[in-house]
């Protein structure tokens, strides 16, 4: 599955456990404050557990491609985790996974991510008619 338009991945959201994944982006908006695509990439993997319900293993992998098309190429790979140990974002992104499932504060909700989002996909297709 192919994303192509926010509307499409806020649902997905809006389907899944959407909490740890608001919590992980708003960790991760606290720690990096000027990387919008770090707070993404915690969002969005938050859809993987709804393309692949019974796929552990596969849903980093399905949650990346889907995005790919939308959000763009450095979301792709922070979302499909397969980087170096030593990739700072990675390991930033992981930390604030795990502290988001256990973590208890008011994230706000998803909405507040509407924008950002759409400011993202914006840029990557801009960037993407250049290319």
């Amino acid at each position: 599955m192919e994303l192509r338009s926010v509307e499409e991945l806020m649902d997905l959201l809006y389907a899944g456990r959407y909490q740890d994944a608001l919590r992980t982006a708003a960790l991760l908006r606290r720690s990096r404050p000027a990387d919008k695509e770090l707070q993404v990439a915690g969002l969005v993997r938050g859809i993987g557990p709804v393309l692949r319900p019974g796929d552990e293993a596969g849903r980093a992998r399905s949650a990346a491609e889907a995005v790919r098309p939308l959000l763009g190429e450095r979301v792709f790979r922070l979302v499909r985790g397969d980087g170096s140990p030593a990739d700072d974002d990675l390991l930033r992104l992981r930390q604030a996974a795990e502290e988001g499932r256990t973590a208890a504060f008011d994230a706000g909700v998803l909405e507040d991510w509407r924008t950002v989002l759409e400011l993202l996909a914006a840029r990557h297709a801009r960037l993407g008619a250049v290319d």
